[in-house]
């Protein structure tokens, strides 16, 4: 069981902030600027919630060396305020600690090697020649597939699926009911009659990788799928065979990835974006919410595509004035060779 008191002083320093204010304070949980109560801390990293910082009963704020004049209580300053409290969130986590140890109803192939430091959960399924990295966790009901190796350290929730010959590295995090190593939408077409494709690669997963609940990512068809370091898959994403991510890139809720594309380094994808198969996206690429990649985006940058929310009425507008685009294109070029002319 975590501890679930600090002194304040201790909490500056291990974050390596500047305190201004009493060290003895003590702090019991973390809390909104807005909610927060004697004994809790709480933190500024958004502009917008800058108005409640000066009503705050926080015990202490976590804030930038800019908004620490207007705060009423115990300071700490940091640049990043919001990596703080990333930090500090997992000294209250309230999730229970895993005991190591193999739980009486898993069932484990003898032929795997568990360390002893692992903590192997309640009706666990691992299969012949897995290999489990020190302290790994495997939660209730998840199925580990015949040779998969999972790294030091890494976190597998209830529920989660590794199909064969999955490769993890260290520190990665799988949420409830993720599937890792699912066979490819692979099929050859004759004469309108569909015939499967054996899936026949892995997927490959580097060090401090999260996957999201209900997150499918596709074993490769001949090659690899590839999921580099760092890389934060949110819950609902399909990442279909074949697909390279680079190292740190992120994707949000319902992003879809077709097979064969690779994404470059640091790339940033908001919720319900999709990206077609086969192409090449850049380092530095952020997608805003529900944008369509069909073509190549080799440049760094912001990219989006749809339009927003408006009213049925100006919607039903626009759709028309949108199929008149091309007519008007064609009208406007007639009349700039005429002035030409």
């Amino acid at each position: 069981m975590k501890s679930s008191s600090f002194m304040l002083g201790d909490i500056a320093k291990a974050l390596g902030a500047e305190l201004q204010g009493d060290p003895s304070t003590e702090i019991t949980g973390l809390a909104t600027l807005q909610a927060a109560q004697q004994g809790q801390l709480s933190f500024l990293s958004n502009p917008s919630y800058a108005r409640f910082l000066s009503d705050t009963k926080a015990s202490a704020v976590i804030v930038s060396p800019a908004m620490a004049e207007h705060c009423p209580t115990n300071v700490l300053l940091l640049a990043n305020p919001y990596l703080g409290y990333a930090h500090l969130s997992h000294w209250f986590d309230p999730s229970p600690v895993n005991e190591p140890g193999i739980h009486p109803s898993a069932v484990v192939d003898p032929s795997a090697s568990i360390p002893e430091s692992a903590a192997i959960g309640p009706l666990v399924v691992i299969e012949q020649g897995v290999v489990v990295g020190e302290h790994v966790v495997i939660g209730p009901g998840s199925v580990i597939g015949a040779r998969s190796r999972i790294g030091d350290g890494s976190h597998l929730r209830a529920r989660v699926t590794l199909a064969h010959d999955i490769v993890m590295g260290a520190r990665c995090h799988i949420l409830s009911g993720a599937v890792i190593g699912s066979d490819g939408f692979g099929f050859a077409n004759e004469k309108g009659v569909w015939h499967r494709i054996a899936q026949i690669g892995r997927v490959v997963l580097g060090d401090d990788v999260e996957v999201g609940a209900n997150t499918t990512i596709d074993r490769g068809a001949l090659d690899d799928t590839l999921i580099g370091n760092g890389v934060k898959l949110d819950n609902l994403i399909q990442i279909a065979h074949n697909v390279t991510i680079g190292d740190h890139s992120a994707m949000a809720a319902f992003v879809g990835i077709a097979g064969s594309t690779k994404i470059g380094r640091h790339c940033v994808f908001g919720g319900a974006s999709g990206v077609a198969g086969h192409l090449v996206i850049g380092d530095q690429v952020q997608l805003t919410g529900m944008t369509l990649v069909t073509g190549h985006i080799p440049e760094p940058g912001v990219y989006s595509s749809g339009t927003s929310a408006d009213t049925n009425r100006q919607w039903r507008k626009n759709a028309v004035r949108f199929r008149q685009l091309d007519a008007l294109a064609r009208r406007l070029k007639e009349l700039e060779k005429k002035i030409e002319g």
